[in-house]
């Protein structure tokens, strides 16, 4: 799973991703797409094969590159835990910001309430 992260960590690798997600594409087609050299496309995709992301087809005179779903699939299904975690953590902060709301009706709860400044004092 470590060499998906550092895959997808390079911007160029995760928008080829992206455009995986569409369909196979030619090496061709992919650098078109994203206004990159071929030979700069070769390397992302085979950084990508190596991970395990990519597979590639030989049709005729053209080498098809699709995505493969079981690194992503093990990606999401670790990143679950997270995603649980941080919905409760969010989920407690929605009450308390709730309570909040309740305990100060009609204050905009966008809007810090005005502070006094600090107090004169008379002069005698």
């Amino acid at each position: 799973m470590l060499e998906t992260f550092v895959a997808l960590a390079e911007g160029s690798r995760l928008r080829i991703v992206d455009l995986l997600r569409t369909g196979e594409r030619p090496v061709g087609e992919i650098g078109e797409a994203l206004a990159l050299p071929q030979p700069q496309v070769s390397k992302h995709l085979k950084v990508l094969k190596q991970a395990g992301l990519v597979e590639v087809e030989a049709r005729a005179q053209q080498r098809l590159y699709r995505l493969r779903a079981a690194p992503l699939r093990q990606l999401f299904d670790w990143l679950a835990d997270y995603r649980a975690l941080w919905e409760e953590r969010f989920a407690g902060i929605d009450a308390v910001l709730a309570d909040m709301q309740r305990a100060t009706p009609g204050e905009d709860p966008g809007r810090p309430s005005p502070r006094r400044g600090p107090q004169k004092r008379a002069k005698t």
